[in-house]
């Protein structure tokens, strides 16, 4: 697939159009976002069964909480592995101030364009052209580049939408923030949860809009640059159950991954 091809160079449009309309929305980092921060601070029901905040943005990122008085094995690091990325992830115990547009603006960033989601779709577009999901998009070198494309347009829309757009809207934290504590069970119950339910600005749970809507609407723009005749009602439920289901788990990873680390690698987050 060409570069000059016109459902690759819609895809792009539909991303610069994503970060450019929402340019506006980042100028307004400043008041209402720090407004109800200082609220923020001290709300505990975004994090069931937590206990208080210990520990405050650091000097580097206003973004990224700090480990100082949490114990090593229940710090979430912003790498697993070295390797995943991990930036949405708030360890167990912080309660740190909602993110401003800016903030989440990065993170979505971050997560895009980190290297690891380079080789993340290259792995999972080779996967899809070997199960010759889209036979239309061809063979050989030139299919595997009509899947890849297609698959960093689907990730970083979706990332956008989830992490940055829709949550600056609806006053939704996307971060995800670990329970740390209780049952493996409760714990993985509360982690898949994650993408039904999310704190707001204010620190109060409430429904996930920005994940369910956000991935949806991803998945509606995918189809102006697959193949028509590989898009139906079905697939597109099929890929939206896949993106929500990918969340759930990856949530759920985050969470078991210092006691991982810990008890099982015998190393620190």
């Amino acid at each position: 697939m060409s570069c000059t091809s016109p459902a690759f160079i819609k895809s792009v449009f539909y991303c610069i159009l994503v970060l450019a309309t929402t340019s506006c929305v980042m100028a307004q980092d400043g008041g209402a976002v720090q407004d109800v921060s200082r609220n923020y601070i001290n709300a505990t029901d975004a994090l069931p069964d937590a206990p208080e905040a210990q520990g405050q943005t650091d000097s580097n990122s206003k973004m990224a909480h700090s480990n100082d008085g949490v114990a090593s094995s229940k710090q979430q690091p912003k790498r697993i592995l070295g390797i995943m990325p991990n930036y949405r992830a708030v360890s167990a115990g912080e309660i740190p101030p909602p993110p401003t547009p800016r903030q989440a603006f990065k993170i979505a960033t971050q997560n895009s364009f980190d290297y690891s989601s380079f080789v993340f779709v290259g792995l999972t577009s080779l996967i899809a052209k070997g199960q010759d999901a889209h036979p239309s998009l061809g063979k050989g070198v030139p299919g595997y580049w009509a899947y890849t494309w297609r698959g960093f347009v689907d990730k970083t829309d979706g990332n956008y939408w989830v992490i940055f757009a829709l949550p600056t809207v609806f006053h939704e934290d996307e971060r995800y923030y670990a329970k740390g504590t209780g049952s493996v069970w409760k714990r993985a119950a509360y982690s898949s949860t994650r993408v039904l339910i999310t704190p707001d600005y204010q620190g109060h749970n409430t429904f996930n809009a920005s994940e369910l809507l956000g991935r949806g609407i991803a998945q509606g723009i995918s189809t102006t640059y697959y193949p028509s005749s590989d898009i139906s009602a079905e697939s597109v439920a099929e890929k939206y159950g896949y993106a929500i289901m990918r969340d759930a788990l990856t949530n759920t990873f985050r969470e078991f991954w210092p006691d991982i680390a810990t008890h099982v690698l015998h190393r620190n987050p």
